[in-house]
């Protein structure tokens, strides 16, 4: 599996945040393995959207998708958010 480049405002909200290393982590090991337990990988409702999310940690979460593209394993990154407001 692999995933797509990031958009800059993502960038921004990584380098904003410093959640560069925390989000290169989860990422490869998303990569390696969707279902590893720490990432909490799940599908967001309501279901027939088609997104998706894992951990960085108790309060980031990735928003991905999965888009058709030649029916490669592929995945889309299309937020990075809080998931508890403080």
């Amino acid at each position: 599996m692999q995933s797509l480049p990031l958009k800059p405002k993502l960038k921004i909200i990584l380098r904003r945040y410093r959640l560069q290393t925390k989000f290169q982590k989860a990422v490869n090991l998303f990569l390696q393995n969707p279902r590893h337990p720490s990432l909490h990988t799940e599908k967001l409702h309501p279901q027939h959207l088609d997104l998706y999310s894992f951990r960085l940690d108790r309060r980031w979460r990735v928003i991905f998708i999965f888009p058709s593209i030649n029916n490669l394993e592929v995945i889309e990154i299309i937020d990075i958010n809080l998931h508890y407001n403080d």
